[in-house]
C-alpha cells in the first residue's frame, strides 16, 4: 500500500504533541507511542501517532501468531497494536482461567490510514496515497487547536480496591517460594490486581497525568473503541532494525530519594544487591536462550547487564540482550519464540507460568503483554504493558496491575513493598492519594 509523505518544522514540539492528541480522540483506533525524549540508544523516534483503521485483525489466542504472521505478510505496511500476555496459551499447553474484568481482545493489530512522527523539530506525515490530500488540512487543524491554560485532573472520586490482600499475598508467595525451594522453579513473577468498579475516568488527562510524574521512555496511549491502554513504561521487550534484534528486561528496583546524595547512594547500592542481580540474571538467560531459537549461531551477546537507569519514580536495573537473525527469518516468528517476556514470567518460563496461574487472582489481558508496531520492511519495536492503567470505558472498570520478581531470596514483606512502590504513581493519578 503507497503512502505519501510530507514533513514540517516546528519550534515547539511540546505544544504540538498535546494538541496532537486532542485531535486524535476522533478516531476509534488510536496508538500514541512517546519516548518523552529520554536518551535511549535505540530510539527510532521522539513520538508517533497512528490513527483512523484502514485494516485490522482482532482475534482470541487460538492461532493468533499464524494468523497476524499471514496479516503482517501480506499488508506490507506499518501495524500498530498489541498482544495481550494470554498468548502465551497459543505458544504452550497453558490455559488462562481468571476473573476479566477488562475483556480486551487477547490480539490487535491495524494498519492506519495517517501516521504522524515526531523526530526533533521535524513532523513528518505518512499518509496512504488515497488521502494525501488531506495532509495540509489535518496539520492546520492541529496547529488551530487552543489548549487549556492548565490541564485539570478533576474526576469523580474513584475507590480503588486490591484484588488480593496482604495477608492472602503473604500467602501465595509462600507458595511460590516452596516451589523455589522444591526446584521447580527459580523465580516467578507475581503479579496483583488494584482496581475500580462503576468508575469514569477522562481516558486523556489520566495519560496526560501519568506520564507528567513518570516520562517514561514506553508511554502509550492507546485507544480500542471504548478500552484504553494509559502506560508509562519504562521497558523494551523486543525491537528489530535489519539483521539485529535488541530485548532489555527490567529487574531490580529501587525508589528515588530527595536529597541528591541519598539518591545517588541507594543507586549505587542497587547496582551491588545481590538479590535484585541474580533477579536479573536469571532473566538474562532466560532471553539469552529464546534469542538463540532464532539467531545466527554465536550472535547472542550481552551488551549491558544489571545497568542501572533512573526515572523519575524509580531506580531500575536493565540489562540488553542483542542477537542477528537472517533475512529470511519472519518477524512474527522472532516475537513468538520470545514471548511472553521472560521478565513478566520467571524461569523456567513454562513452569512459572503454571503457577503464576495457579496463584494470581486476574486474567493479565493487556497487562504483562506488548505494544508496538512493524514496519513494511518487518522491522518492530515493542514495550512491556507495565506501570499502566486499563480502562473499559463500557463497563466502567479501571484496572492496574502490579508484580515482582519471587526467588529463593525474597520475603513476602519486601516484596509487598515493592508493589506498593510500583503501584504508587497510578493510585495517585486514580485517587490524588498516595
Amino acid at each position: 500500500m503507497q503512502r505519501v509523505q510530507k514533513s514540517f518544522s516546528l519550534e515547539s514540539v511540546d505544544t504540538f504533541k498535546s494538541k496532537l492528541l486532542i485531535w486524535a480522540q476522533q478516531f476509534e483506533a488510536i496508538s500514541w507511542l512517546d519516548s518523552n525524549q529520554y536518551h535511549q540508544k535505540y530510539s527510532s523516534f521522539d513520538a508517533i501517532l497512528a490513527v483512523d483503521e484502514f485494516t485490522s485483525i482482532k482475534t482470541d489466542y487460538t492461532n493468533a501468531f499464524e494468523a497476524l504472521k499471514e496479516y503482517q505478510s501480506i499488508t506490507k505496511d506499518y501495524l500498530f497494536g498489541y498482544l495481550s500476555y494470554d498468548l502465551k496459551n497459543d505458544v504452550e499447553k497453558l490455559t488462562s482461567n481468571n476473573f476479566d474484568g477488562l475483556h480486551f481482545a487477547d490480539l490487535y493489530f491495524f494498519q492506519p490510514q495517517r501516521i504522524i512522527s515526531i523526530k526533533g523539530n521535524t513532523i513528518e506525515f505518512s499518509y496512504l496515497k488515497m488521502i494525501d490530500d488531506e495532509i495540509d488540512t489535518d496539520f492546520e487543524a492541529i496547529l488551530a487547536i487552543e489548549l487549556e491554560q492548565e490541564l485539570k485532573f478533576s474526576q469523580e472520586e474513584i475507590k480503588v480496591k486490591l484484588r488480593i490482600h496482604k495477608d492472602e499475598y503473604y500467602q501465595k508467595v509462600h507458595t511460590i517460594l516452596s516451589h523455589i525451594h522444591r526446584g521447580d522453579i527459580y523465580e516467578a513473577n507475581f503479579c496483583q490486581e488494584f482496581y475500580a468498579e462503576n468508575a469514569t475516568i477522562n481516558p486523556l488527562e489520566t495519560y496526560h497525568h501519568l506520564n507528567e510524574i513518570s516520562e517514561p521512555p514506553f508511554a502509550t496511549f492507546l485507544k480500542c473503541d471504548h478500552q484504553y491502554l494509559l502506560s508509562a513504561s519504562p521497558e523494551r521487550y523486543l525491537k528489530k532494525e535489519g539483521k539485529k534484534v535488541v530485548s532489555q528486561p527490567i529487574k531490580g528496583t529501587a525508589k528515588r530519594l530527595i536529597s541528591k546524595v541519598d539518591d545517588e547512594q541507594i543507586a549505587f547500592e542497587l547496582a551491588r544487591d545481590e538479590k535484585e542481580r541474580s533477579e536479573n540474571v536469571m532473566i538474562v538467560d532466560l532471553v539469552r536462550n529464546d534469542l538463540s531459537r532464532t539467531a545466527i549461531k554465536g550472535s547472542v551477546k550481552v551488551e549491558e547487564l544489571c545497568k542501572v537507569y533512573s526515572f523519575k519514580q524509580v531506580h531500575q536495573l536493565i540489562s540488553t540482550v542483542v542477537s542477528e537473525v537472517e533475512n529470511t527469518t519472519h518477524p512474527v516468528d522472532i516475537i513468538r519464540e520470545t514471548f511472553p517476556m521472560g521478565s513478566m514470567t520467571g524461569a523456567p518460563k513454562v513452569s512459572a507460568m503454571k503457577i503464576i496461574e495457579t496463584q494470581e487472582e486476574t486474567k493479565r489481558g493487556l497487562y504483562s503483554g506488548a505494544v508496538g508496531y512493524f514496519t513494511p520492511n518487518g522491522d518492530f519495536d515493542f514495550n512491556v504493558v507495565i506501570r499502566s492503567i486499563l480502562y473499559n470505558e463500557a463497563n466502567k472498570y479501571v484496572s492496574f496491575s502490579v508484580g515482582g520478581a519471587i526467588t529463593a531470596k525474597s520475603t513476602p514483606e519486601k516484596e509487598y513493598e515493592e508493589c506498593l512502590l510500583k503501584a504508587k504513581a497510578m493510585k495517585y493519578v486514580l485517587t490524588n492519594s498516595d
